[in-house]
């Protein structure tokens, strides 16, 4: 991905926009307190870690990953002091205070501010972000080590291992993303043994008329195909090779009509006309040979059923757009996460951190895109990594965590 100096535009510089709107543009104070009301989890007496506090606390130590716990809140009392007074300078409680403060405040108020507050945001005009009027995502999903403790490994399990059980117990997440920005929608969690196919069938609610939707072969199947159509969207998914796709008429661009069938014995049946459990499809093929030589094949199945409309040659380059998600995943997992275990020792610690993390990442993501919007740049050119460290740079005297 191409790498941009932090100045755009003139004199417009990315670390102002990330900066000076980054909390208060995706998680406005006034609106924290309203959900902490709504959750009956206000704080009803005077604290020194006020729930609302707590909570944009849980999101700073996603920005300071290694960082001590006591040293994160300082950070957030720095930023804090223009909404209670110089008074809270003086806050210091303990560690075992601040994990029963984040008990207190539980998961849901992080899971709400997730849900109303991430949108996706690429323009029309910027290149990549739309296919024929459709906003082009993706489904993907994903692994993260949680701390080992009994309850997480209880909750969460080990995943497989050649020699066993892994080291940690992990988490397993899926997520639509936006191929141009990167924003993650309608995240779901659960523990590992719980399949990504499962999960894919709650973030597909948060799919609808105004996207298509990529999918690589994880997400084969009649049921999601049928679900994603469900919700309105277009469907441009990989499929397996060994796939029965009989050739039912051959289209100009050298795609073919075919179907789909719910199982085998609705296959046979279509054989004999009958269509219950049949979808028609328009089928895509296509080999690419990597830089040593390795030949891979590749075939897609879409709704996109109009070859003047949506050209193989177009559609098989748009599905390659898909990496952009495995990018995301690589943001969240690697550049923000640090490649490290999440720090929650129970289960319900660990969901809130997750979705603490994600609406972070998707905050950042959004403020690069805003950047973008007033250059001539996509979102996907500038750096995720600088964005980063100009948000944990500039963060305890920026005007973030502002009232207003």
């Amino acid at each position: 991905m191409a790498r941009t100096k932090a100045v755009l535009g003139s004199g417009s510089r990315l670390s102002d926009h990330l900066a000076i709107a980054y909390l208060t543009l995706n998680c406005p104070l006034g609106r924290v307190r309203e959900i902490l009301k709504e959750l009956g989890l206000q704080s009803q007496r005077r604290r020194d870690l006020p729930a609302e506090m707590v909570l944009f606390y849980v999101l700073a130590l996603c920005l300071y990953r290694t960082v001590a716990y006591e040293e994160v809140l300082r950070i957030v009392v720095e930023g804090l002091r223009t909404v209670y007074g110089d008074e809270i300078s003086s806050v210091v409680p303990t560690k075992g205070a601040i994990s029963r403060a984040r008990a207190r405040l539980g998961p849901l108020p992080l899971e709400k501010i997730y849900a109303e507050q991430m949108r996706v945001t690429g323009r029309q005009d910027k290149p990549g972000a739309f296919y024929k009027g459709l906003r082009v995502m993706a489904i993907d999903g994903s692994t993260l080590d949680v701390a080992d403790e009994k309850a997480n490994a209880q909750h969460y399990g080990y995943p497989g291992s050649s020699r066993g059980s892994s080291a940690y117990p992990q988490l397993r997440f899926a997520a639509l993303a936006e191929c141009a920005t990167h924003v993650m929608v309608g995240a779901q969690m659960a523990a590992c043994k719980v399949s990504e196919q499962a999960l894919a069938r709650d973030v597909l609610q948060h799919a609808d008329s105004s996207m298509l939707v990529l999918a690589d072969r994880g997400f084969v199947g009649y049921a999601l195909w049928i679900l994603a159509g469900e919700q309105g969207c277009k469907r441009l998914f990989r499929v397996r090779n060994n796939q029965v796709l009989p050739v039912i008429r051959e289209l100009s661009d050298g795609s073919y009509i075919s179907e789909i069938y719910q199982d085998q014995k609705t296959r046979r049946r279509a054989a004999k006309g009958l269509t219950d459990g049949v979808e028609r499809v328009r089928v895509v093929e296509y080999e690419i040979t990597n830089e040593d030589g390795i030949l891979t094949t590749y075939r897609l199945v879409t709704d996109l059923m109009d070859e003047a409309e949506a050209p193989a040659q177009e559609l098989a380059f748009l599905y390659h757009r898909r990496w952009r998600v495995e990018m995301a995943l690589d943001e969240l997992k690697v550049h923000m996460n640090e490649s490290m275990t999440l720090r929650s020792k129970t289960p319900a610690l660990v969901r809130q951190e997750f979705y603490a993390l994600i609406f972070v990442h998707g905050a950042i993501r959004k403020l690069m895109a805003d950047a973008a919007d007033t250059t001539t740049y996509a979102a996907e050119e500038l750096s995720f990594s600088a964005a980063f460290r100009v948000i944990r740079r500039r963060l305890p005297g920026s005007v973030a965590f502002s009232p207003s």
